[in-house]
């Protein structure tokens, strides 16, 4: 099991070296560039020039990467072209929103994806089935903005069940410690504050759980069938132990490997969806900064930073996904 670790966090470290360097070589070449973002219209040769040199965009590539890679590994990411404040500060202020979300979607998908992937399979070609399959169907195919809008448009303009956007109603106390507001009322024992940001949290969280909850769903059923027809259930069935026993020993966790794997994959998703989830709902988290550092001045040191961080946060729940393996199916760890 170590040496899985180990072999793991290994090939962690060499892809987030690959995505650095294909990071910091892809913004570089892009049309207009860092020099032509932070001087703006007053972009003289002369000036241009100068600027060229104090950011060391004169010298070779590779000293430069060397140096770019010196700066992150000790926490120096830069600072941000359009308020000048350090990237690290702006990135620290959006990301757990974009978390807490992402948690939140992903609690709705699984919790009831794999459920019901299970209950269409057990009951396949029934009603049950063949209503989970075309809710599949229609929960992949519409768009995340189209969704949100809808959603938004009934059941905050039209019925008040919920409300439009933020994260928390104006002139609601809460103490901030982590980020996290549902959390953080929790912690400072803040219970009208924490259940006022859970109340903001369920529309968008809902939104974005539609497509990794179709997903999940599809691939439960597809992999329960191809368990319930192997021969250790039938010999299960067999030997008249329990429904339940049959159900949690020999059927799910056997069908678990793909949908663990479908769940890891499907985390890039959600942080590519948040973005058009928190333009909807107007959430403040990454997505939001996303848009602000590309329309606002093409914020290239903000988006070096949040490309990184999504590719990271990426990689480890990959990596705990493949480590889970070993705890779900023991053959892993022979192998």
């Amino acid at each position: 099991m170590l040496r899985v670790i180990v072999r793991r966090l290994l090939q962690l470290v060499v892809t987030l070296i690959a995505l650095s360097a294909l990071i910091f070589v892809w913004l570089r070449n892009l049309p207009g560039g860092p020099v032509e973002a932070l001087l703006g219209e007053r972009a003289t040769p002369e000036r241009r020039a100068l600027l060229i040199k104090a950011l060391g965009y004169d010298q070779p590539i590779l000293v430069q990467y060397g140096k770019f890679m010196q700066r992150v590994l000790t926490g120096d990411l830069g600072n941000s072209i359009r308020t000048g404040d350090p990237v690290t500060d702006v990135i620290a202020r959006a990301f757990p929103a974009t978390i807490e979300l992402a948690i939140a979607a992903m609690i709705i998908a699984v919790g009831l994806g794999v459920p019901l992937g299970y209950l269409a399979a057990r009951y396949r070609g029934r009603l049950l089935d063949n209503l989970t399959i075309a809710g599949t169907l229609l929960g992949i195919s519409i768009p995340i903005f189209f969704l949100g809008y809808l959603l938004k448009d009934v059941l905050t303009q039209d019925i008040h069940w919920f409300p439009p956007s933020g994260r928390i109603s104006t002139g609601m106390d809460n103490t901030s410690v982590t980020g996290f507001y549902v959390l953080d009322g929790l912690l400072t024992r803040e219970f009208d504050a924490s259940a006022d940001a859970l109340w903001h949290l369920i529309l968008p969280a809902v939104t974005l759980a539609t497509i990794p909850l179709a997903v999940i769903v599809r691939i439960t059923r597809a992999s329960v069938l191809d368990v319930l027809n192997e021969d250790y259930v039938r010999t299960a069935e067999a030997k008249g132990l329990r429904h339940r026993t049959i159900r949690g020993r020999h059927i799910l966790r056997n069908a678990l490997l793909p949908v663990v794997t479908t769940i890891g994959l499907q985390t890039g998703a959600l942080l590519s969806g948040a973005v058009l989830t928190e333009k909807v709902y107007n959430w403040g988290g990454l997505g939001t900064l996303i848009t602000d550092s590309i329309s606002g001045g093409r914020d290239y040191p903000v988006l070096q930073a949040i490309i990184l961080l999504a590719a990271l946060v990426f990689v480890l729940v990959n990596l705990l996904v493949d480590l889970s393996y070993a705890f779900i199916d023991p053959r892993v760890r022979v192998r």
